[in-house]
């Protein structure tokens, strides 16, 4: 299941990676999800490092689903005490973030931890 879910987030960030450089409404500079080159260069090497685990096998994938998920939540945490009042911010003046980043890193945190926790 593990090597299942590592192929599907791994398509899908390099999806939104790949999106990020191309002007959209959902992720970008003024999008709903704000992000910068830096930032879509971050779900690009996420992408593909679960495209590798879930190539590698069940165990690697399960391991790379739980880091994952623990980096997410450290960045969701970071991204909290980085958004100002405008709702924007940059975490360690790198990777641009706003609210709904920080929402959804959240969720991905606890969803990669569960996705890595499954049998």
């Amino acid at each position: 299941m593990a090597k299942t879910l590592a192929l599907v987030f791994g398509i899908v960030f390099v999806v939104v990676g790949i999106l990020g450089f191309v002007p959209n409404p959902i992720v970008g500079h003024d999008a709903l999800f704000h992000t910068n080159s830096v930032h879509n260069l971050v779900h690009l090497i996420i992408g593909i490092v679960l495209l590798i685990g879930a190539g590698a096998g069940e165990g690697l994938s399960k391991t790379l689903l739980l880091v994952i998920g623990v980096v997410y939540l450290l960045v969701a945490v970071l991204g909290f005490l980085a958004v100002d009042e405008t709702g924007k911010g940059m975490i360690l003046n790198l990777v641009a973030i706003n609210k709904a980043d920080n929402l959804l890193h959240l969720v991905l945190g606890v969803v990669f931890i569960g996705a890595g926790r499954l049998k």
